[in-house]
């Protein structure tokens, strides 16, 4: 068994400590169960002394057979009524224990009232049972009862007529307390082991908002401006042959940002994200107006701010067919706004990777996000604390 199946296997048999619905083969060969199996053979060492002690009083045949039946069945049991209880709801944990116990009834013919020397596999497949405390500890208190006085009619007296019923309660409410030992230590171990799962699919999450931003708002950009260089190859060599090198300059860009998506370090700041719109909206003829300088934006909310202005531009530039675009700059606040025609699917408005991405970047910084088509036409998108 690998150590993953291993670790889903420990976090089926926590749901199903919790009540949950498992099935019989699992429960019964699972990992707690085979752990429960190797303690629980060491136990039956007493059953086996009970067995000695009838074969000796007892020398017909047919009794004996119908006494090893009984071990056999008794012992069986006791084993695999705590994996059976795992599986079950916890309001009916405890028919299997009072059935264990009605069983030891069989046993008076040869025990007489000697027969609650066997009640304390009772005690024990309770507690490892996990039944609610106070059940366990009603249990045991009425199994030493009964079996003090089973034990006064049995004819002990003195200390004789508490030792076994101080057993019974003993060693099943030590096994009461381990049991919920080992139960805390498996669900804190599935707990780890989910939180590192959750930990790998939030990574997941982040790369792939990331590469949307990043490679989206690249290629938007790039796309552009090859566009653009087309147009001026023959008209304006030179300024064609820039713009073709400013498209070389962002490709290694996109993929340095990628490179450092992947590693966790990517770092976007709102000056630098207000340079390289004005330069993407210049080359697509759009007319930008942008804050000329950032100094009243808190260190804390230039790296958000700089993501809601890159989302922005990347819309315009792949949807709007605006041709003026405006970006306002507060303290607490930026406002990017154009004058295109969009929808909002194409705004990301819906469901899309690009609006949502910039929700969840947000919200982890505390900042609110509006984004709604404007009545006079175009879009507002507004990240404010």
């Amino acid at each position: 068994m690998s150590e993953q199946d291993g670790v889903h296997q420990e976090v089926q048999e926590v749901q199903r400590i919790g009540g949950a619905p498992s099935s019989l083969r699992v429960g019964l060969t699972g990992r707690g169960a085979r752990r429960w199996y190797a303690g629980g053979l060491v136990g039956l060492a007493w059953l086996v002394n009970a067995g000695f002690d009838i074969f000796g009083a007892v020398p017909s045949t047919t009794d004996r057979v119908v006494v090893v039946a009984l071990l056999i069945a008794y012992g069986a049991a006791y084993l695999v009524i705590p994996p059976l209880n795992w599986s079950v709801a916890a309001r009916y944990r405890l028919l299997l224990p009072l059935g264990l116990l009605a069983l030891s009834f069989a046993f008076v013919p040869w025990l007489g009232f000697d027969v609650y020397a066997l009640w304390v596999y009772v005690g024990v497949v309770a507690a490892m049972s996990l039944l609610e405390f106070r059940v366990i500890l009603g249990l045991v208190i009425v199994l030493t009862g009964v079996a003090v006085w089973f034990a006064s009619l049995a004819g002990e007296t003195g200390d004789q007529l508490f030792y076994l019923p101080a057993i019974i309660a003993s060693v099943s409410l030590m096994m009461a307390a381990f049991a919920r030992v080992i139960n805390a230590m498996n669900q804190l171990r599935a707990t780890q082991h989910e939180l590192a799962r959750l930990a790998v699919d939030t990574e997941r999450t982040r790369v792939a908002r990331d590469l949307h931003d990043i490679l989206g708002h690249s290629l938007t950009v790039i796309t552009v401006k090859a566009e653009l260089a087309g147009r001026l190859v023959e008209s304006d060599p030179v300024r064609a042959a820039r713009e073709i090198g400013e498209v070389e300059d962002l490709a290694r860009g996109a993929l340095a940002d990628v490179r450092s998506t992947v590693s966790g370090f990517r770092e976007v700041s709102i000056a630098s994200e207000l340079a390289a719109a004005r330069s993407a909206l210049g080359s697509a003829g759009i007319s930008a107006q942008l804050p000329g300088s950032v100094d009243d934006v808190p260190s804390d909310y230039r790296e958000p701010f700089g993501w809601a202005v890159r989302e922005g531009v990347t819309n315009v530039l792949r949807h709007s067919r605006a041709t003026s675009y405006t970006i306002t700059l507060g303290a607490d606040f930026v406002e990017v706004r154009d004058d295109g025609a969009t929808t909002g699917s194409a705004l990301g408005t819906g469901q899309g990777s690009g609006l949502a991405g910039l929700r969840d970047r947000m919200g982890a910084a505390g900042l609110r996000v509006e984004a709604e088509p404007v009545k006079s036409g175009g879009f507002r998108l507004r990240v404010s604390a």
